[in-house]
C-alpha cells in the first residue's frame, strides 16, 4: 500500500506541476484509495494525515476542470469526519482553504471569506512560513474578488513580505515570488494602479521564464497579466504578441473549452480593442463567451468583466441594441451574485453605459438625415490610433511581400519589427502580392501581431504575374481579420497622400506587378511623395546599357513586363531607386545554426522559421531537379538546375545518385530580404555595403552586388553580427525576455569564400 501511495503521489505531483489537472486528479483519486484501504488494516490515527494531502489537492485539481460538485462532496465530507482538534492543524488549515477556493470560484464570497479567516487563524500563531503566506494570499484573494481591493492589497503585501523572507532564508525558490507578484498586481490592477500592476506582472514573468518551460501554463498566465497591463496603460500593441503566445499556449494544455483558454482570449480581444481592431476583438469575444456560458454555472460573477468587454467592443463595431443587452445582462448577473456595496464601481461603470447607449440609440433614431440606420453602415467605422510623427517613429516606408513563399520575407518583417523599435524605420502598410493573395496577406497579418506591429495595416495586393495559386507555408500564427484591406494599391495611396512630400520608401520584395500599377494609375501621387524605391531584384550589368534594365532574377521574372515597367517609370520620372542582386544575398550567408538561436525564443515566428527552412529547402531541390519546360519549376531560371543547386548552396560536386532530401549538407542560408530592409536604412547602408552609382537623368541610382566579385559587402562578419544581432532583438523584445547570447561560429562566415550559399526557395 505504501509504495503504491507514494507512485501514485509521485505521478500526481508531476501532472499537476505540469497543470494536467486531468491526469493529476486521476493519480491522487488512486493515492486517496490506497490510503483508504490502509486504514483498514487499524492505522486509522496514522493514515488520516496521508488521505488529507490526496484530498487536498484531488479538490483542487477538479475544481480547475470545473467539477465543483465532486470537489465539494470530496472537502465537506472530510470536515465533517475530522476529529477535533484536528489530527494535523497545518493540514486541516489547508483543507479549509482548498474549500474556501473552490467557494471562490463560484462566486460564493462570503463562504469562501469565512474559511479563510479560519484556516489563517490557524496558522498564523507560529513563525511565519509559506503555508501563512498561501492562507492568507487565498484569502486576499476573496477580497479582492469581492471588491474590497485596498484590504486585497494589505494582505498581499504581507504574503510577499513572508515569502521574500523565505527566499532570503533559502527555504523556496524565486519563483515563490512569482505567486504574489502576481496576485498583488491583480490587485493594483482593479484599483487603477496600472504602471505598479505592470511592474509585478512583468517581475513574475521574468521569475517565470528564467524557471519553467516556456510552454508552461504559468507562463501563459503571465504573459497574460502583462499583456493586460499593458493595454490598460494604452500599450495594446505591445500585449498582443504575449497575449498571441498565451493564447496557443493555453490552448495546448488546456484545449478550446477551458476557462483558462477563454480568460486569453479575452486579454486578446482587450489588445485589439485597444489598437482599433474592434471586429477582431469582437471574434475573440464571442468565443471566450461561447466557452464560459458552458464552462461555469448560469450566470457566474466571473463572466461579467467578459460581457462588459464584449458590449464595449460592440458599441465599437456600431451594433449599439446588442452592446445595450449585453450591459444589462451583466447588470442582472452582478446584482445576483453581489451584495450591496460589493463591486461598486463595477456596477456603476455598467449603469453608466447602459445610460449612454440609451441616449445614443435615442440619438441615432431621432436622426431624420445623415445618421446610421444599420449595423452595416456603421461596420466601417473603426477606431484607429493617433500616429505618432513620422519623425519620431524613422522613415516611412511601405512593403510589398509575396510572404510564404520562402522564409526571408517574414524574416524581413522581423527585422522590421526589430527597426521600428529602434526608431529607424516606420512601417505605414504591408501588402501582400502573388496568388493566392488572401493567404498571404493572412500570414503577414499574424506575422505583424506576433511581432508586436498590430497596428500596421495589411492589403491585399495582385496576382504578381502568377496563373495559378502557388504555395503558402501554413504558420500557427496566420489569422484572417476583417482589419485587412482588400484593395492594397487603395491603402498604398492612402498611406501616400498622408505623408509628407518625397518622404516615403517603397520596398519590394516581390513580383514588381503592383508597384507597376501604383505608378500607372498614381503616378503624380507617386512622384510627390516616393523618396525612393528599393527593390529586391536584380539588373543587366549596367555598364553595357545606357538605363538600369531587369535581369531575370525571380522577383523580376515574375513578371517581366511589370519589372521593365518599373524601372524605366523611376528613371523616366526621376525616382531614385536601390537594387539589391542575389550576388549580395550570397556575400553575406547565415548557418542554419541561426535559426536554431532563435528559435530558443521559443517566439512561434522563430519556430516556425526554422522548420519552414527545411521544407523550403527540400521543395527548392524537387524543383531543380524538374526538366527545364516543366512547369512544377514555375518561374524558377533555368539556369537553376541540380548541378547549379550543388555548386552553389552546398559547395560540392553533384553526387551521382541524387538524394531525395538536402538538408542535412545545407551548410549556409541565404537571406535576401532581410538585407533590402537594411539597405532602407541609411546608416546601415553606409556602414555595411559598397553601392555602385548610376546616373540616369541626373538621378543617382544605386546598385548593391554588380557581380560576383563585387558583391557589395564591406564586412561579412559585422553584417553577419549586425542582423543576428536585431533577429534576436526582435524575438526577445516582443516577448518581453530576458537577453540569450548567441552562440555560433563567428568565423564561418569568413571560410570557404569560393563556395555558395543555401538559396531558401529561391533563385534570385
Amino acid at each position: 500500500m505504501e509504495e503504491r501511495y507514494e507512485h501514485y503521489m509521485m505521478v500526481g505531483d508531476r501532472a499537476l506541476a505540469s497543470l494536467d489537472f486531468q491526469e493529476a486528479s486521476k493519480n491522487y483519486d488512486m493515492a486517496l484509495q490506497s490510503a483508504q484501504e490502509g486504514t483498514m488494516t487499524g492505522d486509522d490515527f496514522k493514515l488520516r494525515p496521508k488521505m488529507m494531502v490526496p484530498t487536498i489537492n484531488l479538490a483542487k485539481c477538479l475544481r480547475e476542470l470545473a467539477r465543483y460538485k465532486e470537489a465539494e462532496d470530496i472537502l465537506t465530507k472530510y470536515i465533517k469526519d475530522a476529529t477535533d482538534p484536528p489530527v494535523d492543524t497545518r493540514l486541516h488549515a489547508r483543507v479549509l482553504s482548498t474549500l474556501a477556493e473552490l467557494y471562490q470560484a463560484q462566486s460564493k464570497y462570503d463562504a469562501a471569506a469565512k474559511l479563510h479567516k479560519q484556516a489563517v487563524s490557524m496558522v498564523r500563531g507560529g513563525t511565519p512560513n509559506l503555508e501563512l503566506a498561501g492562507s492568507i494570499a487565498g484569502y486576499a484573494e476573496t477580497l479582492r474578488k469581492s471588491g474590497d481591493l485596498p484590504q486585497a492589497e494589505l494582505h498581499h503585501r504581507e504574503a510577499l513580505a513572508i515569502r521574500t523572507r523565505a527566499v532570503e532564508e533559502k527555504s523556496c525558490t524565486e519563483l515563490e515570488l512569482a505567486v504574489s507578484y502576481t496576485q498583488l498586481g491583480c490587485t493594483l490592477a482593479g484599483m487603477h494602479k496600472h504602471n505598479e500592476a505592470y511592474q509585478q506582472h512583468h517581475r513574475a514573468l521574468g521569475l517565470r521564464y528564467r524557471y519553467l518551460d516556456f510552454s508552461h501554463g504559468l507562463v501563459s498566465e503571465s504573459m497574460n497579466y502583462c499583456a493586460e497591463s499593458l493595454c490598460a496603460l494604452g500599450r495594446g500593441v505591445e500585449g498582443i504578441p504575449l497575449a498571441l503566445h498565451a493564447v496557443e499556449i493555453r490552448k495546448t494544455i488546456f484545449g478550446t473549452t477551458h476557462p483558462a483558454y477563454a480568460h486569453a482570449l479575452s486579454i486578446l480581444a482587450s489588445c485589439y480593442q485597444s489598437v482599433g481592431r474592434s471586429f477582431d476583438a469582437r471574434d475573440c469575444l464571442e468565443k471566450c463567451l461561447e466557452i464560459c456560458e458552458v464552462a461555469f454555472q448560469r450566470n457566474h460573477a466571473n463572466i461579467i468583466p467578459n460581457l462588459m468587454n464584449y458590449g464595449n467592443v460592440l458599441r465599437s463595431t456600431g451594433d449599439l441594441k446588442k452592446a445595450l443587452s449585453v450591459y444589462e445582462r451583466a447588470i442582472a448577473i452582478h446584482q445576483l451574485n453581489f451584495k450591496e456595496g460589493q463591486q461598486a464601481s463595477r456596477l456603476e461603470k455598467c449603469r453608466a453605459e447602459v445610460d449612454k447607449l440609451k441616449a445614443e440609440s435615442e440619438r441615432r433614431d431621432s436622426c431624420s438625415s445623415g445618421g446610421y440606420s444599420s449595423v452595416e453602415d456603421l461596420s466601417s467605422l473603426r477606431i484607429h490610433p493617433e500616429p505618432q510623427a513620422s519623425d519620431s517613429m524613422g522613415t516611412p516606408v511601405i512593403v510589398f511581400t509575396d510572404i510564404g513563399r520562402d522564409v526571408d520575407d517574414e524574416m524581413a518583417l522581423v527585422l522590421l519589427s526589430a527597426l521600428r523599435r529602434k526608431h529607424l524605420l516606420d512601417p505605414k502598410a504591408v501588402i501582400a502580392t502573388l496568388s493566392p493573395v488572401s493567404d498571404r496577406a493572412n500570414l503577414a497579418r499574424g506575422s505583424l501581431d506576433v511581432l508586436g506591429m498590430a497596428d500596421v495595416p495589411v492589403g491585399i495586393g495582385g496576382s504578381g504575374g502568377a496563373v495559378k495559386d502557388l504555395e503558402v507555408y501554413k504558420a500557427v500564427h496566420s489569422r484572417s481579420s476583417e482589419s485587412i484591406e482588400h484593395c492594397g494599391i487603395t491603402l498604398a495611396c492612402n498611406v501616400l497622400k498622408k505623408a509628407n512630400s518625397k518622404s516615403v520608401q517603397i520596398l519590394c520584395l516581390a513580383s514588381l506587378s503592383d508597384l507597376a500599377v501604383l505608378i500607372k494609375d498614381h503616378e503624380e501621387l507617386f512622384i510627390s511623395k516616393v523618396k525612393e524605391v528599393v527593390v529586391m531584384g536584380g539588373l543587366l550589368p549596367i555598364d553595357s546599357h545606357d538605363k538600369l534594365v531587369p535581369d531575370t532574377a525571380y522577383n523580376n521574372n515574375c513578371d517581366m513586363e511589370a519589372a521593365r515597367f518599373v524601372y524605366e517609370s523611376c528613371q523616366e520620372l526621376c525616382v531614385p531607386t536601390v537594387t539589391l542582386s542575389r550576388w549580395t544575398a550570397y556575400g553575406c550567408p547565415m548557418r542554419p545554426e541561426l535559426l536554431d538561436e532563435l528559435a530558443r525564443t521559443e517566439h512561434m515566428v522563430a519556430t516556425n522559421i526554422r522548420k519552414k527552412s527545411k521544407e523550403s529547402i527540400d521543395q527548392l531541390w524537387k524543383k531543380v531537379v524538374l526538366p527545364p519546360d516543366d512547369p512544377g519549376r514555375e518561374k524558377l531560371p533555368s539556369r537553376c538546375d541540380a548541378k547549379w543547386f550543388y555548386q552553389t548552396f552546398i559547395g560540392k560536386e553533384l553526387p551521382a545518385e541524387l538524394p531525395t532530401s538536402v538538408w542535412n549538407d545545407v551548410e549556409k542560408l541565404n537571406m535576401y530580404d532581410p538585407l533590402a530592409v537594411l539597405m532602407c536604412v541609411s546608416s546601415y547602408r553606409s556602414t555595411h555595403f559598397r553601392c555602385t552609382k548610376k546616373v540616369v537623368n541626373e538621378v543617382s541610382h544605386l546598385v548593391v552586388g554588380v557581380c560576383e566579385e563585387e558583391n557589395g559587402i564591406r564586412n561579412r562578419k559585422a553584417l553577419f553580427d549586425e542582423y543576428s544581432a536585431l533577429f534576436l532583438y526582435a524575438m526577445q523584445a516582443s516577448l518581453y525576455e530576458p537577453k540569450i547570447n548567441i552562440n555560433y561560429n563567428s568565423n564561418f562566415v569568413d571560410e570557404v569564400t569560393s563556395k555558395r550559399s543555401a538559396l531558401v526557395n529561391r533563385a534570385a
